[in-house]
Parts: C-alpha cells; sequence; structure tokens
C-alpha cells in the first residue's frame, strides 16, 4: 500500500480507536466520488467495481439523485409514521405498480430490517392459518445472507454469522442452494410455512439460482400451502439485469425485500407484500420509527424511476457482457479463477483451487493499484459496479485489476 499522509493516518487512527472493532477496513481514507469513481484524501482516484456494496447504483453525486435530496431537505426531514407525507406515498404507490405482484409496502431503513419483517410476517401469516409454533418454519439456504439481527442471521445459513449469538430462534430449518430433492423432503415434514431465499446469493460467492430452481419452489409452496419470499436486497433493483431479479426465474413471489440500491445510498428498505399476505399485519403489529422518512423516500423515488429505465437496463447487459469478456481475457494469460458467474452487473470471479482463500489479499493489490473491488467470501471477488458505469471506466477497472492479478501473482 502506498503511504498515507499523516491527516490520513490520524483519521485511521480514530477509526482504529473508537469504532467496535467488528471491521476491518482497508487503510484508505476515501473523500468524495463522482460517477464510477472516487477518491481518497491524497488526491489519489479508484475506479469503484464495489459501489458502496451494491448500494450506489448510479455511482457517486448522481444530479438527480442530489436534487431530490436537497429539494426535500429544504422542505422536511422526519414525520414519523403518526403523520402522512407524499414522498413514502407516492414511493410506495410506484413500487407497488413497479413490482408486478405486490399490494402494499412497509418502509424500514435496512435490508435487514425488511428481512426481520418478512419473518415476522410470515409467522403472523401462519398464526392466521392456524397454524401452531410447530409448523410455522422458514427454509432457507446455506451460503445465504439476510442480515445481521437475530432472526435475519438465524436465516442466514452461515455458522461463521451466528457463532456466539446462542440461544438462536427456533423455527428454521437450512438446505443446500439448487438442491431439488432436499427442498422436497425439506416440505414433506408438513410444516414448512415458508421459504426465503435470494434469487443470486451474494455473500454466498455471488451464486445464481439454477434454471427451474425457484419455479420448483413456487410450485412446492402452492402444493403445500407456504409463502415464497425472495430476499433481493442486493440482486434487485436492476442489479441482475432487470428490475426485480425474480422476474427472470418466472416465480411470482409472495414477499420481495428490497434495500441497498433502492436509495442509491441514502438508508432505505422496502418489504413488498403481495395479495396473500397484504392484509396480515394490522394497527400495531409492525413499526418503524424511520422508516421511510421523507429524505430516504425523495431519493428513492428518483432511483426508482432511473434503475428501472430501459436505458440503463440496456446499459447492465452491455456492461455485464464487457466485465465477463475482461475477466476471462484476463484469466487467459492470468489463470486464477475456476469460473465467472452471476446475473448483471453482480458478477464473482471464482479464485482456482491453487488461490483459494486469498480474495482478501487480491483486494489489497487491487486497492494498490486504483481499483475497489469486493469479495463473497475468501474464495470469489465480487464485482457489483454502479450500473450505468460507463465503457471508459470498465475498461480502466479491468486494466487496473490486470495489473493488480500480475502484483499479486509476483508476491
Amino acid at each position: 500500500m502506498h503511504a498515507q499522509d499523516p491527516s490520513a493516518q490520524s483519521l485511521i487512527d480514530l477509526g482504529k480507536r473508537y469504532w467496535l472493532p467488528v471491521y476491518r477496513p482497508r487503510d484508505v481514507v476515501l473523500d468524495h466520488g463522482k460517477g464510477a469513481r472516487v477518491w481518497d484524501t491524497q488526491g489519489r482516484d479508484y475506479v469503484d467495481f464495489g459501489a458502496g456494496i451494491a448500494v450506489n447504483a448510479l455511482g457517486h453525486q448522481d444530479p438527480d439523485l442530489l436534487e431530490a435530496l436537497t429539494t426535500q431537505a429544504h422542505k422536511l426531514w422526519h414525520t414519523s409514521n403518526v403523520f402522512y407525507s407524499e414522498p413514502p406515498l407516492r414511493l410506495a404507490e410506484e413500487l407497488v405498480a413497479a413490482s408486478g405482484f405486490a399490494e402494499r409496502v412497509f418502509f424500514c431503513n435496512s435490508g435487514a430490517e425488511a428481512n426481520e419483517a418478512a419473518i415476522k410476517l410470515v409467522r403472523k401469516w401462519a398464526t392466521a392459518q392456524g397454524r401452531d409454533a410447530n409448523k410455522r418454519v422458514i427454509v432457507t439456504f446455506r451460503g445465504s445472507f439476510h442480515g445481521r439481527t437475530l432472526a435475519a442471521v438465524t436465516a442466514t445459513a452461515q455458522p461463521k454469522y451466528q457463532e456466539g449469538y446462542e440461544p438462536l430462534p427456533g423455527g428454521f430449518r437450512y438446505l443446500d442452494f439448487n438442491d431439488v430433492p432436499a427442498l422436497e423432503a425439506a416440505f414433506a415434514h408438513g410444516d414448512v410455512a415458508a421459504v426465503m431465499l435470494e434469487p443470486v446469493q451474494g455473500e454466498g460467492g455471488v451464486l445464481p439460482a439454477a434454471p427451474g430452481f425457484v419455479q420448483r419452489v413456487r410450485e412446492l409452496c402452492d402444493q403445500y400451502g407456504a409463502l415464497l419470499v425472495l430476499d433481493e436486497i442486493q440482486c434487485g433493483m436492476g442489479r441482475s439485469g432487470t428490475l426485480f431479479a425474480y422476474v427472470q426465474d418466472g416465480a411470482r413471489p409472495d414477499i420481495v425485500t428490497l434495500a441497498k440500491a433502492l436509495g442509491c445510498g441514502f438508508p432505505i428498505g422496502a418489504m413488498l407484500a403481495g395479495p396473500s399476505v397484504a392484509e396480515v399485519m394490522q394497527f400495531g403489529a409492525h413499526g418503524t420509527t424511520f422508516g421511510g422518512n421523507p429524505l430516504a423516500a425523495a431519493v428513492a423515488r428518483v432511483a426508482l424511476r432511473k434503475l428501472s429505465s430501459p436505458e440503463l437496463l440496456a446499459n447492465v447487459a452491455r456492461q455485464s457482457q464487457a466485465l465477463r469478456e475482461g475477466l476471462m481475457r484476463i484469466n487467459a494469460s492470468l489463470p486464477l479463477f475456476d469460473e465467472v458467474r452471476g446475473r448483471g452487473l453482480m458478477l464473482g470471479a471464482v479464485l482456482n483451487e491453487a488461490n483459494k482463500g486469498k480474495a482478501g489479499a487480491i483486494l489489497d493489490h487491487a486497492a494498490a493499484h486504483g481499483l475497489l473491488v469486493l469479495q463473497a467470501g475468501p474464495d470469489v471477488l465480487r464485482f457489483v459496479p454502479a450500473l450505468n458505469i460507463s465503457d471508459e471506466d470498465i475498461a480502466e477497472g479491468l486494466q487496473r485489476l490486470e495489473a493488480a492479478l500480475r502484483s499479486f501473482i509476483a508476491g
């Protein structure tokens, strides 16, 4: 890594002194961004292939988002849900129209909160169906990631996120992703109230649902009277190439959760409820103080409009192909990857056997060469750039990645 200036180092020292030490950020202090580029406090630029973990879907300082935020900031910041204000009402209407299945929306502040609301809605629905507590099981899949709250982290079928937080809430059953026989066997118990899954697993290695898998989940839910809950917090809002990822799987959900790109950097989450569950939660059944506040909703309305535009989705398709081809071209001369997988601009380069466990080290080399990229576990490089990224930034990012990989190989 390059040497930090004294002011940057003093800021890093503040983080190490005062933050709860649950993060391990790289020793770079980012200062400002524009489009798909960011600059640190030393004035060094980086091509941003991480987009704040798939959040900054329109890049940095998008002028329409800035205008929406500043206009609303001069009007009303917060009301709570004791009163109406226009932005969240309009956003709810627009999300329902865009979804193709939903009738009602619950707004919150994050993806974990959206999934928490979905879990509670499933349990409330099962109760209304007359099911006792032993018949309210939610099936989730190994490799999934649904958030850090206690119920969401229990739904997350990865022990590394759960260890030390026992006792965990009951009522979850874990299966291997894309394993149809295991899924069919799980339903045979007669206690499944819902199946919760990501159409593309993010933290689990950028692993898409296999063709036909989500359709089979839908069929089994219909056969056994269960709900289909789709976590599109990372893969939704255009990230996979369509506004909602589930459209590509041909299976109508009962509940969809959103966050990340919905606010393009301003915190907001949403749970969309279809007709079978839209009226289950009545007054007092759930709530939030900040969720759907006017600032967040004003920004999200503009984000939704732009992320659903044909022009942006066409750019996702074009840049996805360019990024895939670039990664394979690099791999032809620097054989590090077994495969490149994913959908749209949510791609994972899976490290080969010789380089398993080394994703973090590669990220250090990438940052040193002016590229911000993510990992999805220790064995996968994750690429989730802004959805409006330009041809030039894709090309420059790939050049910097190749230089970083050569540096990594050289040791």
